[in-house]
């Protein structure tokens, strides 16, 4: 399980010319699964993000959490996270989890988020999406499970 995190000031993810999923200041989440991730490592993964000091205390420092700015999040998935680039030059998606159960994950990824108290937009799993965003910072970081 991967994951892309960026501090935004402001995002959104667009299907068909359709705004699906907006936020304002917070976190953009990019969930990629993979085969073999569980449960488990997804709600470790979902509490460590929300618990990541990484927006600016008073001082400037990288000190407050997402429930500590009143921060939002935008969660879409994204499975070329899962692409292995070291073998020729098109990316193999091989360790790319199935999309049926990739979407059984990314749903339950809302639910946690959700569940831990955080306004959560989301894309549609899936579709082709635009995504925009400002990012703060710029701040942006990886995290496995």
């Amino acid at each position: 399980m991967k994951s892309v995190i960026q501090r935004v000031f402001d995002a959104s993810v667009t299907v068909d010319s359709e705004i699906v999923g907006t936020i304002n200041h917070g976190l953009l989440i990019y969930l990629g699964i993979e085969k073999g991730d569980t449960l488990e490592q997804l709600t470790w993964l979902c509490s460590k993000i929300c618990k990541l000091r990484i927006f600016s205390d008073i001082n400037g420092k990288m000190n407050l959490s997402l429930s500590e700015v009143q921060g939002e999040l935008l969660v879409v998935s994204q499975f070329t996270l899962c692409a292995n680039l070291h073998k020729g030059n098109r990316p193999s998606y091989e360790e790319a989890a199935d999309p049926v159960e990739a979407e059984q994950l990314y749903q339950k990824s809302l639910g946690i988020f959700a569940g831990l108290g955080f306004p959560v937009a989301h894309g549609t799993f899936g579709a082709h999406m635009k995504v925009a965003y400002t990012n703060d910072g710029p701040v942006t970081m990886l995290l496995d499970a």
